[in-house]
């Protein structure tokens, strides 16, 4: 079975010589990928002529002319009603009509989730999408929804994401039962607020691996397999988490700057902050799904280089290759079954 992923060539900070060269290197990986970069076809063209690869990979990619782009700034509803034929929405529109399998975007969020949902709709019993990204921990690495989707989510809404998430995981990531956390203030079930309580009872009653509260440092530990909260929550701490990184590697180049020793202690110790910076390195992790709606849609960072993009195409991949969507409409109906808000 060949894997169909559009791809919004145009989208992101970098755009087209980004997404090509990301587009390449996935064609490179995986034998049964087929691409359809969408974009300004001739600059698409002129990208793809740079590289030798594309002659070798020339029957597995196509060209989706789209004569506009969203701006990363541009307000999510203009983009929904006067972009039409922006590189975006023609991206979503072939999966919409089963040209494509999945689509991968790196531009403006907002835009990318209003889209999504007009277009492609909501799977059936799912109030609102979710978006679940990945978080390097101690042990390898945590997924974790939702991210930024949703705020003051009801109990149900956390069901939902926790029980599409753990489908998520356990088919791209070939677990047979991921264990799954709900965020909270302490692991004391007495802690937490009605929302968090009346959720956890809701997930120890579902057919999920439900190992009961975690707190925010347990992320990183890697306790669980699929940590679950609220989009403010979620958004919070992945900010943080890259602020606490970026401050990290900026104390580190002022400790290693300060003198002739230190920067000779540098020299030596690059091997070493090298395997550190590949552990900790966001663009590992690049590639949040959009998980509830009825086809499969991969948000990249907007300032993804060409190896981080490749990771949210990886996703798009192993997402489609698993048939998620089928296997959450088939979930979601008996989790939710009798459950009111």
């Amino acid at each position: 079975m060949t894997i169909k992923v559009s791809i919004d060539a145009s989208g992101g900070d970098y755009g087209i010589p980004v997404t090509i060269v990301a587009g390449l290197k996935a064609l490179s990986t995986f034998s049964d990928l087929s691409l359809i970069f969408v974009g300004d076809a001739s600059a698409i063209q002129t990208e793809l002529n740079k590289h030798a690869s594309s002659k070798k990979h020339a029957d597995r990619f196509n060209i989706a002319h789209a004569s506009e782009v969203i701006a990363m700034d541009e307000s999510p509803s203009i983009a929904l009603r006067k972009k039409k034929d922006s590189s975006m929405r023609v991206a979503i529109n072939l999966v919409k009509d089963g040209t494509a399998d999945a689509c991968v975007s790196a531009g403006n969020t907002g835009a990318l989730m209003a889209i999504s949902r007009f277009v492609l709709k909501t799977i059936k019993g799912i109030d609102r999408p979710a978006i679940m990204g990945t978080m390097p921990t101690m042990n390898g690495h945590a997924h974790m929804l939702d991210l930024g989707a949703n705020v003051d989510s009801s109990p149900k809404a956390l069901l939902e994401f926790a029980t599409m998430g753990a489908i998520a995981v356990q088919h791209t990531e070939n677990l047979d039962s991921p264990t799954v956390g709900l965020l909270n203030i302490g692991e004391e079930e007495v802690k937490g607020n009605e929302t968090i309580k009346k959720t956890a009872e809701l997930l120890k009653a579902s057919n999920l691996n439900y190992v009961g509260f975690i707190e925010g440092d347990d992320i990183y530990k890697g306790s669980v397999d699929l940590v679950v909260c609220d989009g403010f929550e979620g958004n919070i701490a992945l900010k943080a988490s890259e602020g606490v990184a970026k401050m990290m590697g900026h104390f580190l180049k002022q400790a290693y700057k300060k003198n002739i020793f230190t920067k000779l202690a540098a020299l030596v110790s690059i091997p070493i902050l090298k395997d550190f910076k590949s552990k900790v390195d966001p663009g590992q992790y690049n590639g949040a799904s959009l998980l509830g709606l009825r086809g499969i849609v991969v948000k990249s960072h907007g300032g993804a280089n060409a190896d981080a993009y490749f990771q949210a195409i990886k996703e798009a991949y192993l997402e489609a290759n698993a048939q998620i969507i089928e296997k959450i409409s088939k979930q979601i109906s008996l989790e939710l079954k009798g459950i009111d808000e």
